[in-house]
């Protein structure tokens, strides 16, 4: 009978009684898609303009954060260039110690998510970091091209542009 009820209990917790939190807003809709075209658009310009690749998909998510939910702490300066070094510096790792085997992949992210937490740079965005690198055998240079230039140009169009809305204060914090 107890098993029966640690059971339920269990499954219970899944029914997510709760709503949405979320509110729509007109002005962070448009906050949000002129970060996202600034950011995304001055790094595929770059990628366009040089043989360097200078955009990776978890950008495209790390501006979702940066400009839609800026004020959350994984949003934060601190989080989206701490997060993807972290999480990239664990992909690359791996990936040049033991290569791309699908363990190798699986303990990348799971690395990743442990050592963000430890290291307070959690950006969920980066815990796809060791999957790019890893699937693609990323050579150590790009820690620093696309991921560390990527992500100062994103914190960079999001100082700039979430500040025009006088409600805003980006960042909430650095360190």
């Amino acid at each position: 009978m107890e098993m029966k009820t640690t059971w339920h209990r269990y499954f219970s917790k899944m029914a997510g009684p709760g709503r949405s939190p979320l509110k729509v807003s007109s002005k962070t809709a448009l906050i949000g898609f002129m970060g996202g075209f600034i950011a995304i658009g001055i790094l595929a310009f770059l990628t366009d303009l040089t043989s360097a690749a200078w955009l990776m998909a978890p950008f495209g998510a790390s501006c979702v954060l940066a400009f839609g939910v800026w004020d959350a702490p994984l949003s934060q300066p601190r989080n989206i260039i701490g997060g993807h070094l972290v999480s990239t510096a664990v992909g690359l790792l791996l990936f040049h110690l033991f290569g791309n085997s699908f363990w190798v992949i699986a303990l990348g992210v799971g690395l990743a998510i442990a050592l963000m937490h430890i290291t307070r740079t959690t950006h969920p965005p980066a815990g796809a970091d060791p999957i790019v690198v890893i699937v693609a055998g990323s050579p150590w240079s790009f820690l620093i091209n696309p991921v560390l230039i990527g992500s100062l140009v994103i914190v960079l169009v999001a100082l700039l542009v979430n500040n025009l809305d006088e409600q805003r204060q980006y960042p909430k914090f650095w360190i």
